[in-house]
């Protein structure tokens, strides 16, 4: 069973090259201080940069949704920031852009500045309007969202959420083959399993959740997990760890990895690909 789709033109799943997606932030209280870029300029030469660096998408978000952070704000204020921040960079880079957003009416904004792909954390469930707006897009990013305290293993928990967002895609008529899905790393915080435990585990048995058939996105880039394995509190002194991860989950089936760090770990994840699957170095998927 191949996993395929696509992305607003860009191609993903099984015997394609692991597509990179570079994280963008215009979010003064992201959990990554130093991945904010602060002004237009500063925001067009990080994106340029990325493209340039290997991403094949950009990801840009205007709300912090990091679960330990204080970082929502109103959703007009949402909407000004991340369709201005998709304006510029639509301006001066080639590759699909998608927006990091809940709300439809950001997300809708966002798709008339130019955004071509819709990457919803809450997987359609946290704005019952999100759909219809979402259906309209060229690619569309789905997450498990954690609802409530669970006591059901990890595995068995995501694999469910997903489910429901398949559902809620169906429903939305959202055509299957330009949905990719998210399990969620570091977004479990009320689990029976310790956080960084599910995060762990789910990196290890990623290969499980293709019985969804559908390509995943893993996104581990300076997250809270990697902090505390290695007692690394700033985010900006994780980056060692984040590849590592990044590897992992490409070597046990990942699709696509957003990152904020995009050449770093485009090395890994071109190792990873290789050694999960050498005849894609036969292919010439490595060379460039």
């Amino acid at each position: 069973m191949k996993l395929h789709a696509n992305l607003a033109g860009v191609e993903v799943g099984d015997g394609l090259p692991v597509r990179i997606i570079g994280a963008i932030n215009v979010s003064p209280e992201s959990f990554y201080a130093a991945s904010v870029a602060r002004g237009t300029q500063a925001l067009q030469r990080l994106a340029v940069r990325m493209v340039e660096e290997g991403a094949d998408v950009l990801d840009i978000g205007a709300m912090s949704t990091a679960p330990y952070v204080k970082g929502a704000i109103g959703e007009e204020q949402e909407r000004r920031r991340l369709a201005a921040a998709v304006r510029a960079v639509h301006r001066v880079v080639n590759v699909p852009i998608a927006v990091d957003t809940q709300r439809a009416t950001v997300a809708a904004a966002c798709l008339q500045a130019g955004a071509r792909i819709v990457n919803d954390i809450s997987g359609l469930r946290y704005d019952p309007t999100m759909g219809s707006v979402a259906r309209q897009a060229e690619g569309v990013i789905l997450m498990a969202c954690e609802e409530r305290p669970s006591r059901e293993p990890p595995l068995a928990l995501v694999t469910g959420l997903l489910r429901l967002c398949l559902r809620r895609a169906r429903q939305a008529r959202i055509a299957r083959e330009r949905i990719v899905l998210d399990p969620g790393i570091g977004f479990f915080r009320r689990a029976a399993v310790p956080w960084y435990t599910i995060d762990c585990l789910l990196l290890s048995r990623l290969s499980r959740l293709r019985r969804l058939r559908r390509p995943l996105l893993v996104g581990v880039s300076r997250k809270s997990f990697i902090g505390k394995l290695t007692g690394r509190a700033d985010p900006g002194q994780r980056l060692y760890g984040s590849i590592a991860a990044a590897a992992v989950a490409v070597y046990n089936g990942a699709a696509l990895i957003r990152t904020h760090d995009v050449a770093a770990t485009r090395d890994a994840v071109r190792m990873a690909t290789a050694l999960r699957d050498p005849a894609t170095v036969a292919r010439g998927y490595l060379n460039g």
